[in-house]
């Protein structure tokens, strides 16, 4: 299989502004990987914690960016101007579909509950055959340790079929996850 090239990622991480700066560092740097792939940023239109670290490195590397964000974010996930340009959507959900339907790929840097919302339904949307998307995980820091032990033993259990689980590529570097993510070959949805 010939490696796919993406032209825009979604990245999905946390807007949190207290977060430590070992993980606003790595996504800032994330953010500089992208730019200098020439891969367009998609993401929750924060200038907060990772969300703004991401993008300002994409920026600061002469990148660009698309930002989505529901109406009632607004004034709480952005401080100052808009980080790029922006599409202002009515719910949760609409931001979710619209940040996908502009992607090639996904990628997941550490955040909260909305990152693992985000996170979980892209997979579930590929296992279902809604998107074809390759789903990788840059595991800053250890971060995502406990995410991965969960998804082995939901594999071990039964609850989660090993080829489905092949579909979260996990890595700690992000150009070389980039790469990965560029060879991966998809698993069949199951319906």
């Amino acid at each position: 299989m010939a490696p796919r090239s993406f032209s825009s990622v979604v990245v999905y991480c946390g807007a949190q502004p207290s977060v430590p700066a070992r993980y606003l560092d790595q996504a800032y740097q994330f953010g500089q990987v992208l730019a200098r792939r020439s891969i367009r940023l998609v993401f929750g239109a924060g200038s907060l914690g990772m969300m703004g670290a991401v993008a300002r490195g994409v920026l600061d590397g002469d990148g660009t960016v698309l930002g989505i964000i529901p109406d009632f974010l607004v004034d709480k996930e952005t401080a100052g101007a808009p980080l790029g340009p922006q599409i202002v959507v009515s719910s949760m959900h609409e931001r979710k579909t619209v940040m996908l339907e502009h992607a090639d790929a996904v990628v997941a840097l550490p955040g909260g509950f909305g990152t693992m919302d985000e996170l979980m339904e892209a997979i579930a949307w590929n296992q279902l055959g809604r998107i074809r998307k390759p789903v990788g995980i840059l595991d800053i820091n250890g971060y995502y340790a406990g995410l991965i032990a969960w998804l082995d033993n939901a594999v071990r259990e039964g609850f989660v079929r090993e080829r489905m689980r092949t579909q979260m590529l996990v890595d700690t570097d992000g150009d070389r996850l980039l790469e990965r993510m560029a060879q991966a070959e998809l698993p069949p949805p199951l319906i």
